[in-house]
C-alpha cells in the first residue's frame, strides 16, 4: 500500500512539473500563463482530493468489513462456549440425579436392613 502511494505521488509530481515546464515554454502572455498554471494546479489538487477521499472511503469500508468479520467470529466463539457450558451443566445435572437416585436406593436398602435386624432382635427378645 505504501509503495502504491509513493508511485502515485511521484507520478503526480512529475505530471505537474512537466505541465508547468510546458506552460512556461509555450508562447503565451504572462497573465494567461499564470492563469493556465493556476487552473492546472487546481485540477491536480481536485484530483488528489478525489483520490484521497476515494481511498479513505475504501479503507473505511475495508476496515468495517474486517470488524464485522471479527465480530461474527467472536460471536460464533461465544455461542460455542455457551453451548458447551449448557452441555456441561446438563451432563452434571444428569450425573447428580443418577448419584442422588443411587444414594436414595442405598439409604432405602440400609433402612430396610436396619428394620429387619431390629425386628429380628425384637422377636428374639420377646421369645426369650
Amino acid at each position: 500500500m505504501k509503495d502504491q502511494a509513493k508511485v502515485i505521488a511521484a507520478l503526480l509530481i512529475g505530471a505537474a512539473a512537466g505541465a508547468a515546464l510546458g506552460l512556461l515554454l509555450a508562447p503565451e502572455k504572462g497573465t494567461e500563463l499564470r492563469g493556465d498554471i493556476a487552473d492546472y494546479i487546481n485540477d491536480l489538487v481536485d484530483n488528489a482530493k478525489n483520490k484521497a477521499q476515494t481511498t479513505a472511503h475504501d479503507i473505511k469500508e475495508y476496515s468495517s468489513n474486517v470488524v464485522d468479520k471479527a465480530k461474527t467470529k467472536f460471536n460464533g466463539t461465544v455461542s460455542d462456549l455457551w453451548d458447551a457450558k449448557d452441555h456441561a451443566v446438563d451432563a452434571a445435572k444428569a450425573k447428580f440425579n443418577d448419584i442422588a437416585g443411587t444414594a436414595t436406593d442405598v439409604a432405602e436398602d440400609a433402612k430396610s436392613k436396619v428394620k429387619a435386624t431390629a425386628d429380628n432382635l425384637n422377636n428374639s427378645v420377646q421369645n426369650a
